[in-house]
């Protein structure tokens, strides 16, 4: 930007609240410090990253557990929900959002937000589409934005379970891949931006960046082959987020509230 080569309002900045900052005046602290780092007035999307103020240590194991951990409520949530609505009344955010979230989760807190979210972030990729969610929130308005697009196979050693599924081996995305003459991520990302959600691989290197960018707007995959890739899914989460459990949690299941409602 100081260069000129691109003008502030041609870009979209997101940053994200963590869990230990759901306090009073902590979300506009937490605010104030990405604005700082990043060296902004402004951040363009703005989530709460996790429904729950559950701590852990950076690089912690997977077994790792805080003792003060606690389950969802949706009036805690919402008090860090004011702050960020706050945050836009003052000009410091453009727009807020959700990550992480579940259908009944969701249906606690919404009717309660002066301002609604304008994106919901959440695990999707062709093993794993979460249409319940997904089309959830397209109903309501609010944007998926899916992280693990390619189904994140460099994702931390803690995250790794026994069957989890390798999206970019998938005999389908492979078959499709082929038939493209495309490398299997290159279908991944394909699928996410025609199926609607914005998909954000992560990536440091500037051949990836181009690469994703002109894969998504070129050489699209037919209805046939999208239909396909919806018969694919496996209901596999891999971000299952057990370091977030609390004392008396029977397992993972229970931060995503399999059963349809939020689990206590």
């Amino acid at each position: 930007m100081s260069g000129g080569v691109v003008k502030r309002e041609e870009m979209t900045v997101i940053s994200k609240v963590w869990n230990d900052m759901h306090g009073r005046g902590d979300v506009l602290l937490s605010c104030a410090k990405s604005l700082k780092d990043l060296r902004l007035d402004y951040i363009d999307l703005y989530f709460v990253h996790w429904p729950f103020s559950n701590y852990h240590a950076p690089g912690c194991p997977g077994d790792s557990r805080n003792p003060d951990s606690r389950p969802f409520g949706a009036e805690r949530y919402l008090a860090a929900w004011r702050q960020m609505e706050r945050l836009v009344d003052t000009g410091l955010v453009r727009a807020i959002g959700m990550s992480n979230m579940t259908v009944p989760k969701l249906e606690a807190v919404l009717p309660s937000c002066r301002i609604k979210p304008a994106a919901a972030e959440m695990e999707l990729h062709p093993c794993f589409q979460q249409p319940e969610l997904f089309e959830y929130c397209v109903k309501k308005g609010i944007q998926p934005i899916g992280f693990c697009p390619m189904g994140s196979p460099a994702r931390p050693d803690r995250d790794k379970t026994p069957g989890d599924c390798v999206d970019m081996r998938d005999p389908v995305i492979v078959k499709i891949a082929e038939a493209h003459n495309a490398h299997p991520a290159s279908i991944c990302v394909k699928w996410a931006v025609q199926r609607g959600q914005i998909p954000i691989p992560f990536s440091v290197k500037e051949g990836n960046y181009v690469s994703n960018l002109r894969c998504a707007a070129e050489d699209p995959l037919t209805p046939e082959e999208m239909d396909e890739i919806k018969a694919a899914d496996k209901n596999c989460r891999l971000i299952k987020g057990q370091v977030f459990l609390w004392p008396g949690a029977k397992g993972w299941e229970d931060l995503w509230d399999i059963n349809g409602s939020i689990t206590k």
